[in-house]
């Protein structure tokens, strides 16, 4: 029995017996019949301190969390209420996603703020990211905020991707974001050259450049630490899987910061309220009349790809699950003839080799 390896097992889990010394000079707590010796103790206090460590951090996150999304949205509530007839609560979902949804304004049909915070309040994937950065010099984390105004239909009358992005975006823009696979990336000499622009056209990029003084907005010192992206687009952020309906189109202007500490909170108010009218003078942009044809093309040959995938993915999908069901079919065949007797499975197998013969025979004919 003692060589049972489950006992074995479980003998190496069971702690050693406490052995109480005899002679004892350390540190040493009496009250009544109570005694305590800490140095009888060094491994708890250890555990006891790594747990108490732990919890101190999860607290310090949570509240460091709390306290950014807070501050700023304390320092940009006065331009949401000013803008929105009906701007909601904010909530949260954890100790790192914070949300807030706005309507009730011309041209944008609602605003959804989207705080993506770091891990601050887990403290193994907090210690996850911070490693990551010195292995991988791409790799960046950051605390996350997206300000996604969907447009009602007619404030863009035309269909294009288009964006400013800081050049520190980059490398992973293009990861995250589907849609602006569609553009090239290009300098442009309005632009501080912190920025790219990222285009399907330069007749798009002419055409917003004159319906709004970006270039301005962008020259601000307070902006340019916290500036990821600005984009205009007609298209999803994902890939669909299938060619989208004509209802189901929508057009957004996305602004994508890295989140201020809460000492700063307020240097992004003047931008995101600069949005605003940015965002009423897409409906002045104006483009030469063969671009409007070369975007209409390229909407029509994506539309044409994304059918042709989907179409060969479900035939692949068909192809599998018929392929499953032959098999299945078999496996009933072959567990149906291993319960005849030895004459019938001679029988059964001799009239499965003239089936197949016939079907090869068949094959040849065609």
């Amino acid at each position: 029995m003692a060589n049972n390896p489950l006992t074995r097992f479980l003998a190496s889990l069971t702690p050693p017996p406490f052995i109480n010394p005899e002679e004892y000079d350390g540190l040493e707590f009496r009250w009544r019949w109570f005694v305590f010796r800490p140095a009888l103790f060094e491994t708890e206090v250890y555990l006891l301190s790594a747990l108490v460590g732990y919890i101190l951090f999860f607290l310090w996150g949570r509240w460091t969390n709390n306290r950014k999304a807070e501050k700023w949205v304390l320092a940009h509530s006065p331009v949401l209420e000013t803008q929105f007839s009906k701007p909601r609560r904010w909530t949260k979902d954890g100790y790192t996603d914070f949300f807030n949804f706005s309507t009730g304004r011309r041209n944008v049909a609602s605003l959804h703020t989207i705080f993506t915070l770091r891990p601050r309040h887990d403290f193994l994937q907090w210690a996850f990211q911070t490693g990551r950065t010195f292995i991988d010099l791409q790799y960046r984390p950051v605390d996350d905020l997206q300000l996604d105004f969907k447009l009602f239909p007619g404030t863009l009358p035309h269909d294009f991707v288009w964006a400013v992005v800081s050049k520190d975006e980059l490398l992973s823009v293009k990861t995250d974001r589907w849609d602006l696979t569609w553009t090239k990336t290009s300098e442009n000499s309005a632009l501080p050259p912190k920025f790219s622009v990222m285009s399907e056209f330069g007749d798009v990029t002419d055409g917003i450049l004159r319906a709004f003084p970006l270039a301005k907005l962008l020259e601000d010192p307070k902006i340019a630490p916290y500036f990821r992206s600005l984009t205009v687009t007609d298209q999803p952020r994902e890939r669909p899987l299938k060619p989208l309906e004509a209802n189901e189109r929508e057009k957004h202007v996305i602004l994508s910061l890295s989140v201020p500490p809460p000492s700063h909170a307020g240097d992004t108010a003047e931008f995101v309220a600069a949005l605003f009218p940015f965002i009423d003078s897409l409906s002045k942009i104006a483009l030469r009349p063969e671009t409007k044809i070369k975007l209409k093309k390229v909407r029509e040959e994506n539309d044409k790809d994304i059918k042709r995938e989907a179409e060969r993915e479900k035939k692949e999908e068909e192809a599998e699950a018929l392929e499953a069901k032959k098999a299945a079919k078999r496996r009933a065949e072959e567990e149906r003839i291993a319960k005849l007797s030895a004459a019938d499975q001679k029988k059964a197998l001799e009239r499965e080799r003239k089936r197949s013969i016939r079907k090869s025979q068949n094959k040849i004919a065609k």
